[in-house]
């Protein structure tokens, strides 16, 4: 580490994770300067950030990465675009995640911190019921998401094969939610359901009086994590702390949507077997998905993670359960409608 301090680069900064990691690195006094490439400009002063600078680029343009990374004892990749699957979301999240790498080893890096997902395991049956980071992230085919974050682990443990010098923190984490994440709620599409429900669970949500949405339950469970808690992982990360490699974060505890229907005051009703695919399939179709509905193949196959290896190795301690980061969520939630009406 620099005797004044480490020099961080952060790719996507004014994400719900970027604000929160870049917040708590502004804090840091192992952190002295921290430059935030993105491709709109934005302004550190509206965040109450004293060390960041902004910088103009994109990460499929090789210039604008190497001179953000320039200097970089460290490199931060949040970046990564939810667009649908196709030639343009290989471009940004394959292609650029490519980049990001190489320069900041070219540039002489000692580490970077990636933000995978724990997508990158793939939805398989025959995973084990509790995943741990032993397991090989193999993506799934047919869920972009999946399997463009399985790839982009597999370009960066390729990267690091040329070097000895730079070293990879690689952050899967389950659902990030917590006060910034109103959009998780905003976009469930709880209404697009029920077209594509067996007839029976179609009648008896049309008997219900038509007070509260109805969100169909699976009884699959499901892990949300603070995006204040993953921010102290990828602190820890970037000052070097455990050793490098995969590490789960999740929350304590597990949910399912009977909890969040709960929380909202909404309905919620068991559906069948039969309907589980159906669920997906509507669900996994919603236009411009957002990063935190990646998890919504798990309708399909659960995705559960143990993280012992994060709180042995960095000391990472969750400040929140599930539960309390779903109250958060909710209560942002609510406050956004409050104020927007």
């Amino acid at each position: 580490m620099a005797a004044d301090g480490l020099t961080v680069t952060v790719t996507g900064p004014t994400g719900d994770l970027g604000i929160a990691l870049v917040s708590a690195l502004d804090r840091s006094r192992k952190v002295k300067r921290i430059i935030g490439m993105a491709r709109r400009p934005f302004d550190p002063d509206s965040q109450g950030w004293r060390k960041v600078e902004y910088r103009q680029g994109d990460v499929t343009d090789e210039k604008s990465v190497r001179e953000a990374v320039k200097g970089a004892d460290v490199v931060v990749h949040l970046a990564f675009a939810i667009i649908g699957a196709g030639s343009r979301s290989e471009e940004i999240n394959v292609e650029g995640s490519r980049k990001v790498f190489e320069a900041a080893i070219a540039a002489g890096a000692e580490r970077i911190c990636y933000a995978s997902s724990v997508a990158a395991y793939g939805f398989h049956p025959d995973n084990p019921e509790w995943l741990t980071e032993d397991i090989p992230a193999r993506g799934t085919r047919d869920h972009y998401y999946s399997q463009q974050k399985a790839a982009v682990e597999g370009i960066l443990a390729q990267a690091l094969m040329r070097t000895a010098r730079t070293h990879a923190w690689v952050f899967r984490p389950c659902i990030v939610a917590g006060p910034r994440a109103q959009m998780l709620l905003e976009e469930m599409p709880y209404y697009r359901l029920g077209d594509a429900l067996p007839d029976a669970v179609t009648r008896l949500l049309s008997s219900m009086p038509i007070l509260k949405p109805v969100i169909p339950d699976v009884g699959v469970r499901f892990q949300f994590v603070h995006e204040d808690d993953v921010a102290s992982a990828f602190v820890a990360g970037v000052q070097g702390r455990g050793e490098p490699g995969p590490y789960n974060l999740a929350g304590g505890g597990t949910l399912k949507l009977a909890d969040l229907a709960g929380e909202l005051g909404w309905y919620s009703i068991p559906v069948p077997d039969a309907a589980l695919e159906a669920t997906a399939e509507i669900i996994a179709r919603v236009p411009s998905l957002p990063e935190a509905f990646a998890w919504v193949h798990t309708v399909r196959q659960p995705v559960l993670m143990k993280t012992d290896r994060a709180k042995k190795l960095l000391g990472w301690k969750p400040k929140y359960t599930g539960k309390q980061t779903l109250k958060q969520l909710v209560a942002a939630y609510r406050e956004q409608e409050r104020v927007g009406h």
